[in-house]
């Protein structure tokens, strides 16, 4: 009988490994899009991550005919939804200074641009994952898209030397 769980585990973990191996890599890249930290400077991206695939391998035999990379990825995005939620508020607009195109967005802004746009979630699929209505996620997305294509512009710096007149 101990000679039966031990083989067990030992395919599990092989096929875990197997998994972790091959979808990795492109979660971490999620994970730091969603963070939207400096790949190579992510550690929020790669605790992210961590957390993630051990929720996905403590979950591993139940998954029945489940995608393992859809599972984790849900891991993922939840595990970061939750996480900016208590950090800043109802998914506030917290901005990275990492230099990253998606810093100027709020954290659930790109959490919709990244499943959407980087792992080609569906928009049912990712209003059911966060809770929103569908109309929510095309509104958020249709508005974080036009915020990456046109920036808002910083002010004008004051010209040196130039007098302001009295008013």
């Amino acid at each position: 009988m101990r000679e039966r769980y031990a083989s067990q585990d030992a395919r599990r973990a092989q096929e875990f490994e197997s998994f972790v191996a091959g979808a990795a890599g492109r979660l971490l890249h999620a994970a730091t899009l969603l963070t939207a930290e400096a790949p190579d400077d992510n550690p929020r991206a790669r605790r992210l991550l961590t957390l993630a695939l051990a929720q996905t391998y403590a979950s591993w035999d139940r998954r029945r005919d489940e995608d393992p990379y859809d599972r984790a990825r849900q891991h993922l995005a939840s595990r970061f939804a939750r996480g900016a939620w208590h950090q800043y508020g109802a998914l506030g607009r917290h901005r990275p200074d990492s230099g990253s195109v998606l810093a100027g967005l709020s954290p659930r802004e790109r959490l919709i641009i990244v499943l959407r746009l980087y792992e080609g979630v569906a928009e049912e699929q990712t209003a059911a994952l966060l809770g929103l209505p569908v109309e929510r996620v095309r509104t958020i997305g249709a508005r974080a898209t036009a915020t990456l294509l046109h920036p808002p512009r910083e002010p004008a710096r004051p010209v040196l030397g130039a007098e302001v007149a009295p008013s």
